[in-house]
C-alpha cells in the first residue's frame, strides 16, 4: 500500500555569493552588492524587507572586517532568497572570538563607542544564530521574512 501523493509546488532557491577583501571598503561593497541583488530578486530599493537586509548585511560585514579579520584572508556574504525569507550569511576565518549569539547580546554602557551591532541585528532579524566554520572560522547567519507572493 502506498501513501497518496501530495501535489507540491516547486521550490525555488536563489543564492548570491561573493567573497570580500577584509577592509572597510570590502565591508561598505557588501551592503551595495546586497541591496543591488535584492532588487534583482524583485526585492526593491527602499522596501522594509530591502532596507532591514541593507542594515543586518553592513553590522554583520563591519564586524567580520573589525573582529574576524586574519590578514591575508577575505570574509564571504551569502545571500539566499529561499520561500519566505532572505537568508544572510557573513563568514570570516576568525574562530577564537566568537560573538554571543541570540539572546547573549549584552547592551553596551551609555557612552561607549561600539557594541550595538549585534542589537540591531538581534532587533531587525526574525531568526539569527552563530555557526562555526570548519575549517576554523564562523558564520554568522541571519533571516528576514518576506511575506509570500509580495516581495517589498
Amino acid at each position: 500500500m502506498t501513501a497518496p501523493s501530495v501535489p507540491q509546488s516547486p521550490v525555488t532557491v536563489r543564492v548570491f555569493t561573493q567573497r570580500l577583501s577584509a577592509t572597510p571598503l570590502g565591508a561598505r561593497l557588501a551592503r551595495h552588492l546586497a541591496l543591488n541583488q535584492l532588487h534583482a530578486w524583485g526585492i526593491p530599493h527602499g522596501s522594509r524587507a530591502s532596507d532591514t537586509v541593507a542594515v543586518i548585511v553592513a553590522e554583520l560585514a563591519a564586524n567580520a572586517v573589525t573582529h574576524g579579520r586574519v590578514p591575508g584572508r577575505d570574509f564571504e556574504l551569502r545571500l539566499s532568497l529561499v520561500p519566505g525569507s532572505v537568508r544572510i550569511e557573513v563568514t570570516d576565518t576568525r574562530d577564537e572570538l566568537r560573538p554571543p549569539g541570540p539572546g547573549d547580546v549584552r547592551s553596551p554602557e551609555p557612552f561607549e563607542e561600539s557594541g550595538r551591532g549585534l542589537l540591531l541585528v538581534e532587533a531587525l532579524a526574525d531568526r539569527w544564530e552563530v555557526l562555526d566554520r570548519d575549517p576554523p572560522g564562523k558564520t554568522v547567519r541571519a533571516e528576514v521574512d518576506v511575506p509570500r507572493g509580495k516581495r517589498a
